[in-house]
C-alpha cells in the first residue's frame, strides 16, 4: 500500500537491495535456536542439535524461552494501551506470530515499528513476513548489530527525510532476551545508554534477561552448553540487570521474576508454565525515561 502524498509504502518493510549472504548453517545461531525452542521451522540441524544439548543440561530452557515470548506480548499490549505508538525492537529474531507490529497495531492502528537484527536469515524472513497490518501504521527493518548502536541510530529509518520513528516523541526500546548474549567485554551497559540517549522523555525500556539466581546449577549448565558451541551467553543477577535501567523510572514491581512481575501488567492473562520453577530464570522490567 502506498501513501499517495509521499510515495512511501505506509505498511511494508523498506529494506536494502537483496545481496548474496552466508547463512552460516554450519554453526549454531541464537535466533535460530530460539526459533526451534518456540517450535518454529526456521532452523538447521546444528541449531537443533545444540538446543537439544542445552535442554538436556537445563530442561527449563524451553519454558523460559516461551515465557519471554509471552512477556513481549504483554509488554507491547501494556505500552500501546498507555498511548505508545512507536517501537524499536532490537534482536528481533525469526518472525513468530504474533509479532510486535501485529500486537501494537491491533491496539494502535497508527503504530510504527522498526525491527533490528544482524542475522541474514532474519533479514530474509523480514522481507517476506514483517509487513504492516494497517494503512495508518508502518513497519521497517534495519540490518544491524546491537553492538553497533551508532549504525542503528544513524540509519535512514530513524534519520531520513521521512523517518519511520520520530525520536522527539516517546519510543519503546525493546531488548527482549538479547542482552545476555552480550558479554561484559562488549560493554552492554554503554550500548543501552547510547541507544536510550536520543530517545524523548517518556520513552520506555522493555527488557528481559536470563539469570541464574533462582536455579544456578541448571542455568549455568545450559549456559556452558551454549558457550561450548561458540554462542556467547552471560546470565546476570538482579543487581546487574537493574543497572541497565540506571537513570530511568522503574515501573512497579521493578526488576522482578515473572511470577512477581506478571500480576502488575498482565491483567487476566495467566503466566505460562507458572508451575515450572524455570519460569523464574529471567528478570523482567519496564522502565520510563524521565
Amino acid at each position: 500500500m502506498t501513501d499517495s502524498a509521499s510515495g512511501w509504502m505506509s505498511t511494508a518493510v523498506r529494506l536494502e537491495p537483496i545481496r548474496p549472504v552466508d547463512l552460516r548453517t554450519d554453526r549454531p545461531q541464537s535466533a535460530r535456536m530460539y526459533d526451534y525452542l518456540l517450535g518454529g521451522k526456521t532452523n538447521f540441524p546444528v541449531d537443533r542439535e545444540v538446543a537439544e544439548q542445552a535442554l538436556a543440561a537445563y530442561p527449563g530452557l524451553r519454558t523460559v524461552t516461551r515465557m519471554n515470548r509471552a512477556f513481549m506480548r504483554i509488554a507491547v499490549e501494556f505500552l500501546a494501551k498507555q498511548g505508545v505508538n512507536q517501537f524499536l525492537d532490537i534482536g528481533t529474531g525469526i518472525p513468530t506470530t504474533p509479532n510486535v507490529h501485529e500486537i501494537a497495531q491491533g491496539i494502535r492502528p497508527d503504530a510504527r515499528i522498526v525491527y533490528t537484527d544482524n542475522d541474514p536469515i532474519v533479514l530474509a524472513h523480514a522481507r517476506a513476513l514483517l509487513t504492516g497490518t494497517t494503512a495508518e501504521g508502518r513497519v521497517d527493518y534495519i540490518e544491524a548489530d546491537l553492538r553497533q548502536p551508532k549504525q542503528i541510530l544513524s540509519h535512514t529509518c530513524l534519520t531520513g527525510e521521512r523517518p519511520a520513528l520520530d525520536l522527539e516523541r516517546p519510543v519503546a526500546l525493546q531488548l527482549i532476551s538479547v542482552l545476555h548474549f552480550v558479554p561484559n567485554d562488549d560493554e552492554p551497559y554503554a550500548l543501552v545508554r547510547e541507544l536510550l540517549k536520543p530517545l524523548a522523555s517518556g520513552s520506555y525500556l522493555v527488557l528481559s534477561h536470563a539469570t541464574a539466581d533462582s536455579s544456578p546449577e541448571a542455568v549455568n549448565r545450559g549456559a556452558d552448553t551454549y558457550r561450548g558451541a561458540g554462542v556467547r551467553i552471560q546470565p546476570r543477577n538482579r543487581a546487574e540487570v537493574e543497572a541497565f535501567a540506571d537513570g530511568l523510572e522503574l515501573l512497579a514491581p521493578g526488576v522482578a521474576t515473572p511470577t512477581a512481575w506478571w500480576p502488575a501488567f498482565a491483567g487476566d492473562t495467566e503466566l505460562p508454565y507458572a508451575d515450572d520453577p524455570a519460569v523464574n530464570d529471567a528478570y523482567l522490567l519496564i522502565a520510563r525515561k524521565p
